[in-house]
Formats: C-alpha cells, sequence, structure tokens
C-alpha cells in the first residue's frame, strides 16, 4: 500500500503550523526570543502552502514568491536579533513588559 501526498495534507500541515504559531504568540508575549520563533513559523507554514499549490499547478510563481519571503524573514530575524541584544545590554532582561524605552 502506497501513501500518495495529496494537495490537501501540505495544506492542512501548513494550518497546524500557522495555527501553532498563533497560539505560541497568544500564550507567550513575554520572552521576545520566542515571539520571534512564533513568527518564523507562520512565515514558513505560508511558504509551504506556497510551494504545495506550486507544485500542484505546475507553476513557479508560487516558488519564486517564497525565494522573496525567506529574503525578507532573513533580514527580519538578523535586525530583530540585533536589536534584542542591544536591548538585553542595555536592560539585562528580554521581558517584553519592561522594554518601555521605545514610547515616545
Amino acid at each position: 500500500m502506497t501513501l500518495t501526498l495529496i494537495l490537501g495534507h501540505y495544506l492542512t500541515l501548513g494550518a497546524m503550523l500557522f495555527a501553532l504559531a498563533v497560539v505560541g504568540i497568544f500564550l507567550n508575549r513575554k520572552n521576545l526570543i520566542v515571539l520571534l520563533m512564533a513568527i518564523e513559523l507562520m512565515l514558513l507554514a505560508v511558504n509551504l502552502n506556497f510551494v504545495a499549490f506550486s507544485h500542484y499547478l505546475g507553476d513557479m510563481h508560487g516558488q519564486v514568491f517564497v525565494f522573496f519571503i525567506l529574503t525578507v524573514a532573513a533580514a527580519e530575524s538578523a535586525i530583530g536579533l540585533a536589536i534584542l541584544v542591544l536591548l538585553f545590554r542595555n536592560k539585562s532582561s528580554i521581558n517584553v513588559d519592561e522594554l518601555n524605552t521605545l514610547k515616545g
């Protein structure tokens, strides 16, 4: 018996990853590292759906769009972690509640 993966399997996996990321954001609003990881998980879930639809439709546009999303996600991660390191040096904490220095 062979298991054939269809589009629905990939979309279900993408939806579960996205839901896990949403739960991670709502349950953990204290730690910035976990928040960044949840946002990255959301982007990867969307990328999985783009690649699945691209393969299903036989079109390369979805895979090209994934390339641009990964580029933006890498830049977002680098900038977010750099800001996180600077905030940790100044505040000695990465707790979101204690980070009120950006208020004008």
